[in-house]
């Protein structure tokens, strides 16, 4: 067996440039040295040093062994670094999951903040719809979800796994595109006129708990996807009308490639939550809690993605081509 104690005897012989110089700095005598490399040699029926000469130099053979015994010996080393890092409370890996209406750029100064401490620990991203956050928690897929709307499930929420907290409102508008047939619709518009139109919906990402979607009527032609950007295309493009976060919706209300209108349905709006596992935590969940503790962390991160930069000569982009919506007339 190839053991870390042999490869770095091997590592220090190539780099000392003689058994004996080795010997020295490891504080061992040189027969010990040649012990341990014969040993080696008749385990892998290979000469790993050519003896001719004063200089220790490897072989081919030898030089391969030592090329992958050093990858081997840093990996030792960083385990080592990090088991003892990990006995001071610092989690191997922390996986966040975080809700669609949280865009990720507002999660980068956080990041920067964190990784300046040097925490050992991994962090691990995921992107969650509707309940999916809260399947995270309860599946364990995630110790901490950031940005569910409404309170945890029934029964994740009896299990006294987690602690949830109020991350704080979200708005929605209902939006089409400028040449849908919708947007010059009297308004309120009537559930019975929006029916008639196709809807462009976000399919829930868990997958223990019952699927969850909002603001469809029933009857209603739907097209599902995957993220919250895939769903404002669609509308901006004409092929779908439905809700979306305010914050998000605002640069494209604001350029005119949407505009928003007023229903009768009951506005989509309420509390966003964050919520983590009670038996996960470690000094990298403490840190996160922290920060989220902060009102003005909590704001940021649902205002929507950051502002692209602009300069005094910017103008405002052309809406893209729309495909009109055709009614679909029951």
């Amino acid at each position: 067996m190839i053991t870390l104690d042999a490869l770095a005897v091997l590592d220090t012989i190539a780099r000392r440039g003689s058994f004996a110089a080795a010997a020295a700095e490891l504080g061992k005598v040189p027969s010990a040295l040649t012990y341990t490399v014969r040993r080696l040699e008749e385990q892998l029926d290979v000469l790993l040093f050519d003896r001719r000469g004063r200089r220790a130099r490897l072989t081919p053979a030898g030089q391969e062994l030592l090329d992958q015994g050093r990858l081997l010996l840093r990996a030792a080393d960083d385990l080592a670094c990090r088991v003892r890092e990990v006995a001071s409370g610092w989690e191997v890996e922390l996986r966040i999951a975080l809700d669609a209406v949280i865009a990720f750029d507002r999660v980068e100064p956080l990041l920067a903040d964190f990784y300046r401490l040097g925490a050992p620990t991994r962090l691990r991203f995921s992107v969650e719809v509707l309940d999916g956050g809260w399947d995270a928690l309860l599946s364990g897929r995630a110790d901490l979800a950031i940005g569910m709307s409404g309170e945890a499930p029934a029964g994740l929420a009896a299990s006294g796994e987690i602690s949830a907290k109020p991350l704080g409102p979200v708005r929605f508008v209902w939006c089409v595109a400028p040449d849908h047939p919708l947007a010059q619709a009297d308004e309120p518009i009537a559930p019975e006129r929006l029916v008639r139109h196709r809807a462009v919906a976000l399919a829930s990402s868990a997958r223990a708990l019952p699927p969850r979607s909002a603001g469809l009527l029933s009857g209603q032609e739907t097209l599902t996807v995957a993220t919250l950007e895939q769903k404002i295309a669609l509308q901006i493009a004409g092929l779908g009308a439905g809700y979306l976060p305010e914050a998000f919706a605002r640069p494209h209300l604001d350029a005119g490639r949407l505009v928003a209108r007023r229903t009768l349905r009951p506005p989509l709006s309420g509390p966003a939550q964050y919520a983590w596992r009670r038996a996960a935590r470690g000094k990298a969940q403490a840190w996160w809690l922290q920060r989220l503790e902060v009102a003005r962390v909590r704001q940021q991160l649902l205002a929507g993605p950051v502002p692209a930069a602009t300069t005094p000569s910017a103008s405002v982009p052309p809406p893209p081509p729309r495909v009109s919506a055709r009614p679909r007339h029951g």
